[in-house]
């Protein structure tokens, strides 16, 4: 073999080498030069708005959901066309009763200040608020032409998004059909017996309506 042609290939082997054994930590004073890390160059958050709260939040409900999304094609194997994804997801809602909207006649003191009647809402569901920490992927499978797609358009994002706001519906349908509103009326109604006997009133009433 000529020289001009062993040698590039023996640099190359040489190299070759080099960077195995440096990938391997075989070479401990020689830094991994296919090692990786982890660069955060996300902006800092920006505050958009400021809300005054008058709602008093009584009860709080964790739920955990599995959501099974499948999309099938009507005359191919899901091997060929369809996917299908496996997600855990893990989230609460918080059920309150909004103080702000007691009115004038909400709130009866007798003359004595001894006595006192207090009507308040009834409780509301506030909106799911998923868990990211907690929720997750558990599996993902994707047909043929699904994954040959990918190679153009990235849809994996899609679809996680997809499983998290059925995971968000879920877990609100969930919050509905369980008693959460009404502990959360109990709840404040012990706080405002709490907060006025403490005032000094001996008898204090708390209706809802």
């Amino acid at each position: 073999m000529p020289w001009y042609v062993s040698l590039p290939v023996t640099l190359a082997v040489i190299l070759a080498l080099f960077l195995a054994m440096g990938n391997l930590g075989w070479l401990p004073g020689i830094p991994n030069p296919f090692g990786e890390k982890t660069v955060d160059r996300s902006q800092p958050a920006v505050l958009k708005s400021v809300q005054n709260m008058s709602r008093y939040n009584a009860a709080t409900g964790d739920f955990q959901v599995i959501v099974d999304l499948a999309n099938e094609a009507k005359f191919l194997p899901s091997a060929i066309l369809g996917s299908r994804s496996l997600y855990v997801g893990s989230g609460s809602v918080e059920a309150y009763v909004d103080l702000g909207k007691l009115g004038a006649d909400s709130v009866k003191v007798s003359e004595d200040r001894r006595t006192a009647s207090i009507t308040i809402p009834h409780a509301q569901l506030a909106g799911a608020a998923l868990d990211v920490k907690r929720s997750y992927m558990y599996s993902h499978e994707r047909g043929l032409f699904d994954r040959l797609g990918d190679l153009f358009s990235d849809s994996t994002a899609e679809d996680q998004h997809k499983v998290e706001v059925l995971a968000v519906q879920k877990i609100d349908k969930a919050a509905k059909d369980t008693g959460l509103t009404a502990t959360a009326e109990t709840n404040t109604k012990a706080m405002l017996t709490g907060l006025l006997t403490s005032l000094g009133f001996t008898q204090v009433t708390v209706t809802v309506a």
